[in-house]
């Protein structure tokens, strides 16, 4: 059992297929789905949740020995961080992360914790990371599906790279390629549509779907007429807000969320016109469908008679001449999937596109970065009916392949060769051949499609036909006897076999002239952006580019020259040319059964994976083969230190007396090239890093001999300075003793002088003084008593006057600041970003922050991190406020915590949402991020907020300055109002948020929260009530109107579709002709025939 139990397979001693998959068997029956061969990762999907991925597991794998943890996912994400960084054997250099294994597998998981390791890894005072980890769910929605196979398929292949500088990510970029398009319109039995139809009609509010024209989800014909229970409803709900709040973190503006959602559902109106044929050979749309095309037209803000003439007609103009040609209802169908299939890959390209300019690095052309790249493509399919979308994926798996045997096999074993190690060869499954037969030109199988895409004539039978004859003698190639158009190609993975039916028209992927003519005039800003972008060699949107109108025509028409599999080719050829520049990192992902069921292995569909993967064959590579070749200057370089010799040579000899100084063993010499195994990179590493310890030790003495040197000179310095000062001040004491002394001696004789001038002196009587004059008394005044007048009171300095901004220790700061050396220039730098700040917040935020004419009680202006510590000083355990940064535009929330104060920082996203630093959700207002944090904690530690911190006393924040913001918020209703209106009560909403703080036992009236002045405010109010003898109904009332302006206001500033009237007009007649026409919903085979349910509205949300 110990053997079936190694971590590594590569130490089998007994090494067959059998042996290797009962130890894998063994390990996944024990939720040890990890394995390594070598330096290789094997993953089994458990199918289930294990605890192996909580916040200590994550932190064990930072940093860490390979030989001293089990095998984890999160290994091989620190393992190509560090090589990244240049800390493990290898020096500096780009990484990739290969992630393979068929549909099904746990690729596209696998993907998101390798993210988030490294995410984890790279941590840094920054809101990238989070932005960056929020890309998964956002492409999963719009990107995956439901298969036969598994429920969260990838039906696009994507390539993240990381960018870094030093240690820090700066930005990503995705690459996308070869979204199944197809699925909008039609999927098999079992699957579904991409996952954001059923988020978008699950999440949004009724309000929300009347808006966007979203009826009953079993009546779109693109849906199959199946929607879910209602456990799976909730589910997607709660998708469809994991979806929104990854848009806001990214940065997209509210305005692109309402277009796109509002073009996904035109998608699915789209997909109810049906036509009929009438009496002149023309189309028209059924009676039952007119009501779909004008919310269509609507949605995608165009006219509704042009949508219908492009559905219905071709025009070209030949010579001058305008040409229509009438299409049949097959034509008008195909016309009506072409549009929905281009406008949903054009919606999904322009995500990709806005997340990678919106993720771009923010630095300088000249900084050098590197890169780790992440690599989830589909997965081997092998499905019932396999179309071109399967016949691409599997070309892709086919390219995956190939890159694994040759860096494993090929590469490695001919290096052998050429070096003359000693080596018997290992025998691979080599697929270049069923490459050639796919990429070759001119007579590969993607060449032969091009070929037969240029001529309109030709059929999807000719193609086969044609395949048939070319490749008849191929061992990779069978051909298959049958009246529909289908072929089989041994792939490396097993046989698979195409029906050609829809080759030619996917390849070529056109839409009529007119039809993108007239999306490009949409009033939707979007819609017209989307097809008026140009398409670049690789089949990636780049809607930026194609603002220049005068060039857009020409690009279009050039690219579009290139067909789908064109492009895809392309696009593999440059994702190959990335990954062979960088150092690969494969994982190898596993399907345990086809149930999906956890606990549960299957011999036989694990023994294919393992056979079709190689993996017998990379164990034997592992174990006997030397996966590490540095060349001796590489070698040299990187290790002279354990030889502590400077100016070491770079030379053969010079690697060998390396290695001669250490006890590793197993490694061989070449002729250009040191060869080791595998494990040999740790064990070097684990020298160098003893070396480096050293290092600190030794540094750490010299620097602390060296400031014990300089703290002892530093020192008999000062007791030299003050035994010269003691001397210096005793030497000046002798000498003012010795002049005072002087100075009594000098006194002494000129006293006796005196006096002996005075006993010479003759003896006179003395003279009497004059008497003094008696004072006379003061008349009285005659004048009338001076009336006593008041005081006239200095008026305020405008530049002075009280504000949330205002406080006594700035300006102390400012004085001390300039009396200090170049103190002035910083005092006025730093008064000039106080002013740049408190113009930012009353010109862009003091509307979103005063609420009915007050600030809240925890919003403090601008307050110093100091004082905001001293009011928490006796509040209790949860209290919090927030305040105004001194320095930059944006705020901090200042947390009482349980030992100390905690300040967050308080970013604003590009799109004016408010998110706390770290975390993963973002607000549309201050208010509603108090109100998520009152209920969910605030990472790291998951702190509530609870209490907030109110003003203390009248010398603290005053907001008498900003009293004329609710003047500003209340212009916006659109009616002038009183001061007593201007400064009314409360709303509820108001006093339930307040009562929502209050901790226990208190009451819950906002005025004695309320700060200083407002509460002076109010009392005024209150005086001019009683006086004026207002009655109690009339404010009730008043408060009513202020609430019901509000929502009004508030309806009015949000975004709304461009066409909203036709829409809700269109949505009506929807309605009444299915009251009509009972059996409304029976508009296509595929449509359910049931009764349509009238509250679906009320479940649904």
């Amino acid at each position: 059992m110990e053997v079936l139990l190694h971590d590594d397979l590569a130490a089998l001693s007994d090494l067959d297929e059998q042996s290797l998959l009962e130890s894998l068997s063994q390990r996944f029956k024990q939720d040890r789905i990890y394995t390594y061969i070598g330096d290789i990762l094997v993953a089994i999907n458990p199918f289930k949740y294990l605890p192996l991925y909580e916040k200590e597991v994550s932190e064990s794998y930072k940093y860490h020995e390979k030989t001293k943890l089990p095998p984890h996912i999160f290994a091989v994400a620190d393992r190509a961080y560090q090589s990244m960084l240049g800390r493990l054997a290898t020096g500096p250099r780009n990484q990739c992360i290969v992630i393979s294994g068929e549909s099904g597998a746990g690729k596209t998981e696998s993907t998101k914790l390798l993210l988030r390791h490294i995410m984890e890894l790279c941590r840094a005072n920054s809101q990238l990371e989070q932005q960056i980890l929020q890309v998964n769910p956002l492409l999963e929605a719009f990107g995956n599906a439901q298969t036969v196979m598994n429920d969260n398929s990838s039906r696009f292949g994507k390539y993240i790279q990381l960018r870094f500088h030093n240690s820090s990510v700066k930005g990503a970029k995705i690459n996308e390629y070869l979204l199944e398009k197809s699925r909008v319109v039609h999927q098999d039995e079992g699957e579904r549509n991409f996952h954001i139809f059923y988020c978008m009609l699950a999440g949004i509010s009724p309000d929300d779907k009347d808006m966007y024209g979203l009826l009953d989800p079993t009546q779109y014909r693109y849906l199959n007429g199946r929607y879910g229970s209602e456990d799976i409803v909730r589910k997607w709900g709660e998708k469809y807000s994991e979806v929104c709040n990854a848009m806001d973190m990214v940065g997209f503006e509210e305005q692109e969320k309402v277009d796109m959602m509002t073009i996904l559902a035109g998608i699915l109106s789209l997909g109810n016109i049906m036509f009929e044929p009438t009496e002149a050979d023309a189309l028209r749309v059924t009676e039952k469908s007119m009501g779909w095309l004008k919310a269509t037209a609507g949605q995608f803000g165009v006219q509704e008679e042009e949508l219908l003439r492009s559905l219905t007609c071709t025009l070209s103009v030949t010579r001058g001449e305008a040409i229509r040609r009438l299409h049949n209802q097959q034509q008008a169908e195909d016309a009506r999937d072409s549009i929905a299939k281009v406008a949903y890959g054009r919606v999904f390209g322009w995500i990709v596109s806005k997340v990678n300019e919106l993720l771009a690095p923010n630095v300088d052309f000249d900084i050098e970065l590197s890169e780790i790249g992440i690599l989830d493509i589909f997965g081997f399919e092998n499905f019932a009916v396999n179309r071109f979308e399967q016949l691409c994926i599997n070309l892709a798996n086919e390219q995956l392949q190939y890159f694994f045997n040759h860096h494993i096999f090929l590469m490695e074993q001919n290096e052998y060769k050429e070096e003359g190690i000693e080596w018997e060869s290992i025998s691979f499954k080599d697929n270049k051949p069923i490459l050639d037969l796919f990429l070759t030109k001119p007579i590969g199988i993607l060449s032969l499609l091009d070929e037969q895409s240029a001529f309109p004539q030709a059929s999807d039978r000719d193609f086969v036909d044609k395949l048939n004859s070319k490749f008849k003698s191929s061992p990779h190639y069978e051909v298959v006897r049958s009246h529909s158009p289908l072929f089989t190609v041994v792939h490396y993975a097993g046989k698979v076999q195409y029906n050609g039916v829809g080759f030619l028209e996917k390849n070529r992927d056109t839409i009529p002239a007119s039809i993108r003519s007239l999306f490009i005039n949409s009033v939707t800003p979007l819609l017209s952006l989307l097809f008026a972008a140009t398409i670049s060699r690789t089949g990636t949107l780049m809607p930026r580019k194609a603002k220049l109108m005068q060039k857009a025509d020409d690009n279009f028409n050039s690219t579009r020259k290139q067909s789908v599999g064109a492009q895809f080719k392309h696009s593999l050829a440059v994702l190959m040319e990335k990954m062979f520049v960088a150092s690969p990192h494969f994982v190898r992902c596993i399907k345990p059964n086809g149930s999906k069921l956890p606990d549960q292995v299957d011999n036989k569909i694990v023994m294919d994976q393992l056979r079709y993967n190689g993996l017998l064959e990379t164990i034997r590579i592992r174990r006997d083969g030397f996966s590490w070749r540095p060349s001796f200057k590489e070698f040299a370089q990187r290790y002279n230190i354990l030889l502590i010799k400077p100016d070491l040579p770079l030379t053969k000899e010079s690697c060998m007396s390396i290695l001669n100084t250490t006890e590793i063993h197993g490694w061989k010499c070449g002729s250009s090239r040191m060869f080791f195994k595998y494990w040999h990179q740790e064990e070097l590493a684990r020298l160098l890093e003893r070396l480096g310890k050293a290092a600190l030790v030794i540094q750490k003495d010299y620097r602390s001999l060296r400031c014990r040197r300089k703290y002892l000179s530093l020192l008999a310095e000062v007791h030299r300075q003050r035994q010269a000062q003691r001397e210096r001040e005793e030497r000046e004491a002798r000498e003012l003793e010795e002049k005072m002394r002087k100075q009594e001696l000098e006194e002494e004789m000129r006293r006796r002088l005196d006096m002996e001038q005075e006993n010479k002196r003759p003896f006179s009587p003395p003279v009497p003084l004059p008497r003094k004059k008696k004072p006379q008394p003061r008349p009285r005044s005659i004048l009338p008593t001076a009336i006593h007048l008041a005081p006239v009171p200095r008026p305020r300095s405008k530049p002075f006057e009280a504000t949330p901004f205002d406080n006594l220790e700035v300006h102390i700061e400012l004085a001390e600041l300039v009396g200090q050396a170049g103190g002035e220039e910083r005092a006025r730098e730093r008064s000039k970003k106080r002013k740049n700040t408190i113009r930012w917040f009353k010109e862009t935020q003091a509307r979103k922050v005063v609420h009915n004419g007050a600030f809240p009680c925890w919003f403090h202006g601008m307050i110093t991190r100091r004082q905001a510590e001293d009011l928490m000083t006796d509040k209790p355990v949860g209290c919090f406020l927030i305040r105004v940064g001194q320095s930059r535009e944006g705020y901090t929330l200042t947390y009482k915590g349980a030992n100390r104060c905690r300040h967050f920082m308080i970013e604003m996203q590009s799109n004016g949402k408010y998110v706390i630093l770290g975390e993963d959700k973002a607000h549309p207002s201050l208010p509603d991020l108090v109100q998520h944090h009152s209920r969910v904690g605030i990472k790291p530690f998951n702190e509530l907020l609870t209490t907030p911190c109110g003003q203390t006393c009248d010398q603290n924040t005053d907001y008498e300055d900003l009293k004329g913001l609710d003047l500003l918020a209340s212009a916006d209703h659109g009616s002038s109002k009183s001061g007593e209106e201007e400064e009314g009560e409360s709303t509820p909403v108001h006093l339930e948020l307040q009562r929502l703080f209050l901790p226990p036992g208190q009451s819950p009236s906002l005025e004695s929260q309320r700060p200083p002045v407002l509460r002076r405010i109010s009392d005024r109010r209150h005086r001019a009530e009683a006086r004026g003898g207002e009655a109690r109904g009339g404010r009730d009332r008043e408060r009513g109107e202020w609430e019901e302006e509000e929502d009004k206001r508030d309806h009015k500033s949000r975004p709304v579709p461009r066409l909203y009237p036709s829409i809700r007009l269109a949505m009506r007649e929807i309605q009444q002709i299915q009251q009509h026409f009972p059996d409304g919903q029976d508009q296509s085979p595929s449509v359910s025939h049931s009764t349509p349910n009238p509250s679906w509205r009320m479940t649904d949300s």
